[in-house]
């Protein structure tokens, strides 16, 4: 699986103008399921994300995690995150997962990351959706879990 995370002070996900998820101090997790991905590789990756230490102590260093603040998380499925730019100017996208696993493999990331106590709200899995954020920081950090 593959996650960029964006340490955000807001973020939303709107569809068709009508807002359907958001979070406040916490994660935007940009998720995609790659082919031969497994649901243990998706639930080791929620795992390690909910006690990534991104976020500032009170000395101002980058000492806790979502869960020590009690953070929330936006998670929005995105199979660009697969593409494949080596060649030519359009980027391929055959190493994402189909949809219908890549689908089932981002609801069991979500459903994990909630299961170990974030406060989860999430995108619409295969629409065209609008991600709006303040990211905090910035922190942006890119997680491919190939394993």
């Amino acid at each position: 699986m593959r996650a960029l995370l964006q340490r955000v002070s807001h973020a939303s996900v709107s569809v068709d103008g009508i807002e359907i998820g958001k979070c406040g101090a916490g994660l935007l997790i940009l998720v995609c399921a790659m082919q031969g991905d497994t649901p243990e590789q998706a639930t080791r990756m929620a795992a390690k994300i909910s006690k990534m230490r991104i976020f500032k102590d009170d000395a101002g260093k980058m000492n806790r995690s979502l869960l020590d603040i009690g953070g929330s998380a936006l998670v929005v499925s995105q199979f660009t995150l697969a593409a494949d730019t080596r060649s030519g100017n359009r980027p391929g996208f055959s190493s994402a997962a189909r949809p219908d696993e890549g689908r089932a493999l981002y609801e069991t990331f979500a459903t994990q990351l909630g299961n170990l106590g974030v406060a989860v709200e999430t995108g619409e899995f295969g629409a065209d959706m609008a991600v709006s954020l303040t990211n905090a920081g910035p922190v942006t950090i890119w997680m491919d879990d190939a394993q």
